[in-house]
């Protein structure tokens, strides 16, 4: 059996879906097989699934019989997978060839790390031009917190240990929007699994304007800020009004007043003693915690707070 089972959706990805899997299939690391869920494309995406699958006897091709969506197309890979490691490949992006190489080797170094994703680059659709590149935190902690306010990971490349999906029933059916953000904080209530992310960029993300990411922004804000209230609604066992505004406001880092920021604050300090109570994060990581907020609010503050900030910490570096 393959170490490593890499599962991709496919939704009407004709257009770059053979770079997509040339990117798989060219890894420095080849014990791994590739299942392939076509989701009822209406182009060609099927026939050149099938022509790999013809070729290369790690592509595995399977296809639903309606559309319904990014988790149940996981779901179904995950059915046929066989991998002790999985981890997941969008269909119009690129994995740069030492990516499951390196994730391989992280995991196999730290049994303490159940899930492993890396940071990116975002390129344009022809991929001759970089917009930026897009970092997430490393540690567990900060990718806890960030789930209820910021990023924790670029989805598709998290490596997870199998037994964890298993676990928790993989990707909640029927989940359109943000099915990665979904299944990582039902990971966290339900399992002690402990995840990393890779400071290298080992994947690119494709920015076009037929994207499903962007496709659905709209829509996936509102399902992500209905997760988390659903999340502090059993992290406190209550929703306060204004919570879940307020993180979404810190992480689209718009301004917020002295009144708003004083409340975020009451805000975040109850998350990391909650993120603790629940051992989703360990009490030696309540300083980096407080630190990580108190970034995010002085980012959030009024431009003249910011400017004493600056002030204050480069006085006191000096003496």
């Amino acid at each position: 059996m393959p170490l490593i089972s890499v599962i991709m959706p496919v939704y009407n990805g004709e257009l770059y879906l053979a770079e997509a899997i040339d990117s798989i299939l060219a890894q420095t690391f080849t014990d791994f097989e590739l299942l392939i869920v076509d989701d009822r494309s209406e182009d060609n995406s099927a026939a050149i699934i099938r022509s790999y699958e013809e070729r290369d006897p790690r592509v595995r091709f399977f296809q639903l019989e309606k559309n319904r969506g990014q988790a149940d197309a996981r779901n179904r890979g995950l059915a046929s997978a066989t991998g002790a490691y999985i981890t997941n490949m969008d269909c119009d992006d690129v994995s740069l060839p030492a990516r499951l190489e390196k994730q391989v080797a992280f995991l196999r170094a730290h049994p303490d790390i159940d899930g492993v994703g890396t940071c990116c680059r975002v390129i344009n659709a022809e991929l001759s031009t970089t917009s930026f590149d897009f970092m997430v935190p490393p540690q567990h902690a900060l990718i806890a917190l960030n789930m209820f306010f910021g990023v924790s990971f670029v989805g598709a490349t998290v490596m997870f240990r199998s037994e964890f999906l298993a676990a928790v029933g993989g990707y909640k059916p029927g989940t359109r929007v943000s099915p990665d953000l979904e299944l990582s904080l039902r990971l966290l209530w339900q399992t002690p699994i402990k995840f990393a992310n890779l400071p290298e960029r080992l994947y690119i993300y494709r920015k076009h304007d037929s994207a499903l990411s962007t496709a659905s922004t709209r829509g996936g804000l509102v399902q992500e800020r209905r997760m988390r209230a659903r999340m502090l609604q059993q992290l406190w066992g209550e929703g306060p009004a204004g919570t879940v505004e307020r993180f979404q406001r810190l992480r689209m880092q718009e301004r917020l007043n002295w009144a708003e920021r004083r409340a975020a604050k009451n805000d975040l300090c109850r998350l990391i003693e909650s993120l603790i109570a629940h051992n989703w994060v360990e009490p030696d990581d309540r300083s980096l915690l407080i630190a990580e907020v108190n970034r995010r609010l002085e980012q959030a503050s009024p431009r003249l707070w910011q400017q004493f900030c600056h002030w204050r910490r480069h006085h006191f570096q000096r003496q």
